[in-house]
């Protein structure tokens, strides 16, 4: 189904009339940004111990949380164009003045729903841009497009970071809806199969600019980080040609079972059916078919076009397939960078890449796929800057160890 073009707000300002770039580079400068107004919202949640679930082997129920939210925002809104980053155990979405209480109706279904179906714990909030703006920040955004058919949301300013420091006080807490609320996930799936490396390993990378650092200085060292990272083949896709591999039925089975319909619903009625569409898509996949619109060759590289493993939200974010040596002379440039005190950073090798999809529409061009680490990836590459910012040891690596715990479904 078609959606309507939203009129243009009062303010001037539709995130749909920024044109995207298409180097990523170019997003390390500030006139591919625009400012939001302060009459907007950030949106912004995350999934509370997230290390601790990922410990517990829950790494694609995290991912699959996080961008559950993105679904459930972009549903409630009637799939306009949002602008959300999507952070691996949480995410941040601009929402404007019109979309404010379904957003937080959206929210608090959400926080149920990750609560009651998948046993964790999300925590959300609305925060106003006005208040981020007093604080001294700002919400800057710009779009970046991977391919022609989707862009993604970057932002800068200090905004989202003061947004989620304002999450983990509890201020402009959104509290959960009462038991049994379902919000709408329609498209959101997690059918792929890890990517395992194909160069050597997957390197999930976070820097920030250090406090105090010289802006255009620390800007160039991230940039030196992109440069390097873009020496891997196709840019470090950690996605295949063809798309991570497919197997009956899913590893994401459980998620989505527990994303369709009402949690009082009929579970083995939601099981059955989960079953016979993923059994058919598989199908459709491995045949190579066309049914109507949709074409499973053109989705499948599609998908990799449009794969989500790099991003700027008041820091550099990548989740890159490359070789051990281009690994390490990352982490060394990183490294100089900080004893400069110019950037923090905090570095997770992995043996393979995640994928969580949301398909509204399955013919059409424009479906999104976020890319995280198998074994912890941001969340974990937050945990290393996070401890290295304490002056606390690094934490040891973890070993992925399936999905055993959480709700049965």
């Amino acid at each position: 189904m078609e959606t309507m073009t939203p009129p243009k707000p009062a303010d001037g300002f539709r995130y749909a009339d920024l044109t995207p770039a298409t180097d990523f580079l170019s997003i390390l400068d500030d006139a591919a940004y625009r400012a939001v107004p302060e009459e907007w919202w950030v949106a912004v949640t995350d999934v509370v111990d997230s290390t601790g679930a990922i410990a517990a082997g829950r790494y694609r129920a995290v991912n699959f949380v996080g961008a559950a939210v993105i679904a459930a925002l972009r549903n409630a809104l009637e799939r306009r164009d949002l602008p959300f980053v999507f952070g691996g155990d949480g995410a941040s979405v601009l929402v404007a003045p019109d979309e404010a209480e379904t957003a937080k109706g959206a929210l608090a279904a959400t926080v149920t729903w990750a609560r009651d179906a998948m046993g964790l714990s999300l925590r959300a909030a609305l925060v106003p841009v006005s208040e981020i703006r007093a604080a001294g920040h700002a919400v800057e955004v710009a779009r970046y497009a991977p391919s022609p058919d989707i862009a993604y949301a970057m932002f800068m300013g200090g905004g989202l970071a003061f947004a989620e420091h304002a999450l983990k006080q509890g201020r402009h807490a959104v509290a959960a809806a009462p038991a049994g609320a379902q919000p709408d996930l329609t498209g959101l799936t997690c059918r792929f199969e890890p990517a395992r490396a194909r160069h050597g390993l997957i390197l999930s990378v976070l820097v920030v600019a250090a406090e105090g650092a010289d802006r255009e200085a620390a800007r160039a060292a991230i940039a030196d980080a992109v440069r390097l990272a873009a020496e891997a083949p196709a840019n470090g896709n950690p996605l295949p040609p063809g798309a991570p591999p497919l197997r009956w039925p899913p590893a994401g089975f459980a998620h989505e079972v527990r994303a369709r319909g009402p949690l009082r619903g009929s579970r083995a009625l939601r099981r059955l059916h989960v079953l016979g569409t993923t059994l058919l898509a598989t199908a459709i996949f491995r045949l190579g078919l066309s049914v109507g619109a949709f074409s499973a060759p053109r989705y499948l590289d599609e998908l990799v076009a449009n794969a989500d493993f790099r991003k700027y939200d008041d820091g550099l974010r990548m989740t890159i397939d490359c070789g051990p040596d281009l690994a390490a002379r990352i982490e060394a440039q990183l490294q100089a960078a900080e004893a400069a005190g110019l950037v923090r950073f905090g570095l997770h090798r992995q043996a393979a890449a995640l994928t969580t999809c949301i398909t509204p529409v399955a013919a059409q061009a424009d479906h999104v796929h976020f890319v995280d680490g198998e074994d912890g990836g941001y969340a974990r590459a937050a945990q290393a800057l996070k401890a290295k910012i304490r002056g606390e040891p690094a934490a040891p690596a973890l070993t992925g160890r399936g999905e055993s715990a959480g709700v049965p479904v």
